[in-house]
Parts: structure tokens; C-alpha cells; sequence
């Protein structure tokens, strides 16, 4: 049974109590919020991983950092090190997007390093096989896309992200409207071309029914993909976007309705005007289920400064419902991220993510700022650095940019504003 049949039945399992304990929420609540879909366990019955992790309604907004090969940079290695970056950074979750290399080996020694929760996107590995066996992604075989799905969930991944809202239907939206910047997603891209080159509809929304039988086997949680977001400010909320998140909140019903667990992804590029509206437009239609956006970044003219972008977006979104930010590097849209843009993209969208908690007064998140703030009154740098977000840049600046006395920083040094007051207030 899945997460989603067992709590249906009345059925607390031991990853909900997990889940309850890292929230320090009553389990019961955990239990129901499952049972309604409006909270997800990304759990395969096939793998362990170190703690259960809840994304959904009431919980700590949570952060992915996606990792994976290119065909430029196919070294397993430097995944493996920016897998281990990103879980010392404090990342909730990870995502394998590899697209050069051996894939299969990638992931086989990314899943055997990975102690969070672990999404791909199976399609990249599919379209890739066609275009290097076949010559083309228009000639990658109908049942490959499934045969890859049921491989991967087989060797353990707990989401993956399916494309299946990119139809016919949104398409003729795109072509009778344009865009700007067309399609960005690259798991969109490869179904529309083979959508188009074949004259068919996507399998993964024509044949939903067998996705549904692979990820219940293995509770497997869907990630319903956005292949239509905006790829800029200027298409941001257009009509296939909304096309393709209609689509997917029919099919929130049917994953609901077969036991199986889902989430819904969303933008993308929004301006900053345009983001609660988006949020409010997915939780009415997809009634609840948990959403995962990609930032969303409120401007396109930032490339090497895309963490901050998506940072404001995230924490914008966050308060206002969303409940999943996939982070952002420095490096978006300039090439594949190394370890230091692995950590500063954690490291953005913990503090979006946080800051949304604080608005949306999830239960802890303020008391971590008054905890913070608490220590810095009593200058405890140690404890300070045990707080933050990033421990290992709150140690460097100390170190690089020391003060003449240990009590103090450098940048007040002897004029400390609160040493200084404090002295008085006390001798009052």
C-alpha cells in the first residue's frame, strides 16, 4: 500500500510520525493532510533514506537542489561532490537532471550517496537513448518512456517529474498564441517534438492509467511537470500555461482516486505582481496539492545573479502558499553549476523558503529568528554560527574579517551598538 491507501485507511506509518516529529506537529494531522492529498511523503518502497520528509500544506516550506551531468561535463564524480554540497547545505531534497554520460551509472552512484529523498525527470534519459540510438527524440519508441519509469522507480527513486499536461490541446494554445521564448522546459521540448514529428499525443497523458500502476507499485510520488511554464517575464500567466495547469489538476484527481501520491509543478519566470495570483490559481484548481516551483525568478536581465532573483520570487511565493522551491544558482543560464553555486543556491532558497514560513507563521519558524537574535543580543558567536544558514560562510567572514576582540565583529568593532548600550542599560 502507498502512503496515500494507508492513511486513507486510518493508518499512521512510521515515516508520518517522522514527519510529525521534524514539523513538531501532532501526527494525526500529518495522517489527514496524506489522506486528502494536500501533503506528500516522497517514499519508494525500495530504498531507505535517512528521514522521511513531508511537503505540503501546514509544513516548513521545503528546498530541492537539482544536480546531474551535461554532455560538456559527464563526471560522475563532480555529482557525487555537489550531492554531498547541497545535503551539508541543508537541502531537503535532491534531483538527478544527468543528461550526459552513462546515465543509469550516474544515478545508480548518486542513489547510493543521496540520504534525502531523490526526484529525475525519466524522460530525459528516454529522448536521450532515442536521439543516440534512433538518430532523433521523434523516433524514441512509446513504451521506452515507460520502461525507463518503471526501471528508475525500481531502483529506488522516490518522485519523478511527468510531463504529462503538455497535450495536443496546449500545444495548438502555443501555437495559435506564441511566445516569446517558446518552451524552456527541457522535458517539455522533447515531448512537443515528438509530439509534433509523430502527429500523436503524449503517452504519458494518453496512457496516465499505466504511470499510475508503475508509481503506486512503488509509491512512487508524481511530480505533474510544467513543460508549458514561461522562460520569461513576458509569457509568464499566458494561456498555455493555464491550458497545461487545468490539465494537470484533472489529473490530481485520477492520481488521487488510484492511491497514488502527487504534486504539481509550476513557473518558472513571474513577475513579481503575478506570483500570489499563481500560487492561488493552483491550489483552487489542482484543489490542494502540493506545489513545486522553479524560483520563481521575478526578472530576466540577472544571469550570474539568479539565486537572488529566484530568492525573491521563492519567498514571495512561499508566503503565499507554495509549499516546495527548487533552487536556483548563480549559474542559470550561463552553464552547469559547480559546488560553491551549489551551496549559494541552497543556501538562497532556505532563506526564501524561511521567510515564507515566518509570513505564513508555520509552526517554529519564527523562533529560530528570536533564538538568532537572542544569541547575537549576547554576542555568542558560536551559537550564532549554529543557528544560521550557512555555518561555513558565517565562519569564513569571522575569520577573514576578524575584530580586534572576539566579543565583537568587524564592523562595528569597539562601537558595538549593543555592547555599548547594554553596559548602560545595565547600570540603570
Amino acid at each position: 500500500m502507498t502512503q496515500l491507501e494507508m492513511a486513507r485507511a486510518g493508518k499512521t506509518t512510521p515515516e508520518m510520525k517522522t514527519v510529525a516529529e521534524d514539523e513538531r506537529l501532532d501526527s494525526e494531522l500529518i495522517r489527514e493532510g496524506i489522506a486528502a492529498g494536500t501533503i506528500v511523503i516522497p517514499r519508494n518502497v525500495n530504498r531507505e533514506v535517512t528521514r522521511a520528509c513531508g511537503i505540503g500544506a501546514g509544513l516548513r516550506t521545503k528546498v530541492n537542489a537539482n544536480i546531474g551531468t551535461s554532455a560538456d561535463f559527464p563526471n560522475v564524480e563532480d555529482e557525487i561532490q555537489k550531492l554531498r554540497v547541497a545535503i551539508e547545505a541543508g537541502t531537503d531534497t535532491v534531483m538527478d537532471l544527468s543528461t550526459g554520460g552513462d546515465l543509469a551509472a550516474v544515478r545508480k552512484a548518486i542513489i547510493e550517496n543521496c540520504t534525502v529523498p531523490l526526484g529525475t525527470v525519466p524522460i530525459y534519459e528516454a529522448a536521450i537513448r532515442a536521439a543516440d540510438n534512433n538518430g532523433s527524440v521523434v523516433h524514441m519508441p512509446e513504451d521506452a518512456m515507460f520502461e525507463v519509469i518503471e526501471r528508475q522507480a525500481a531502483e529506488g527513486v522516490d518522485f519523478v517529474t511527468v510531463h504529462c499536461g503538455v497535450t495536443m490541446e496546449s500545444i495548438a494554445r502555443l501555437q495559435k498564441q506564441g511566445r516569446v521564448a517558446d518552451v524552456v522546459s527541457r522535458g517539455g521540448a522533447f515531448l512537443v517534438c515528438w509530439m509534433l514529428g509523430n502527429e500523436r499525443e503524449n503517452p504519458l497523458y494518453a496512457r496516465f492509467d499505466d504511470l499510475l500502476e508503475i508509481a503506486r507499485k512503488h509509491d512512487v510520488t508524481l511530480s505533474l511537470g510544467d513543460g508549458m511554464r514561461p522562460g520569461c517575464l513576458a509569457d509568464a500567466t499566458d494561456r498555455p500555461q493555464v491550458q497545461e495547469l487545468i490539465i494537470l489538476g484533472e489529473l490530481v484527481d485520477r492520481a488521487r482516486k488510484a492511491g497514488v501520491q502527487a504534486m504539481v509543478e509550476g513557473p518558472g519566470h513571474v513577475p513579481l505582481h503575478q506570483i500570489a495570483a499563481n500560487v492561488q490559481m493552483e491550489k483552487t484548481l489542482c484543489k490542494g496539492a502540493p506545489f513545486y516551483v522553479l524560483g520563481p525568478l521575478v526578472t530576466d536581465v540577472a544571469p550570474g545573479y539568479d539565486h537572488i532573483t529566484s530568492a525573491i520570487g521563492g519567498a514571495i511565493a512561499a508566503a503565499a502558499g507554495v509549499d516546495f522551491l527548487c533552487y536556483v544558482t548563480p549559474s542559470e543560464h550561463l552553464g552547469l553549476p559547480g559546488p560553491d553555486d551549489v551551496r549559494q543556491g541552497v543556501a538562497a532558497s532556505r532563506i526564501a523558503a524561511h521567510a515564507g514560513d515566518v509570513a505564513k507563521g508555520v509552526r517554529g519558524a519564527m523562533e529560530w529568528d528570536r533564538e538568532m537574535s537572542a544569541a547575537r543580543k549576547a554576542l555568542d558567536w558560536e551559537r550564532q554560527a549554529e543557528l544560521c544558514v550557512d555555518p561555513v560562510m558565517f565562519r569564513r567572514y569571522r575569520a577573514e574579517r576578524s575584530a580586534s576582540t572576539e566579543d565583537v565583529c568587524s564592523m562595528c568593532s569597539k562601537y558595538c551598538a549593543m555592547k555599548v548600550v547594554d553596559e548602560f542599560l545595565r547600570k540603570g
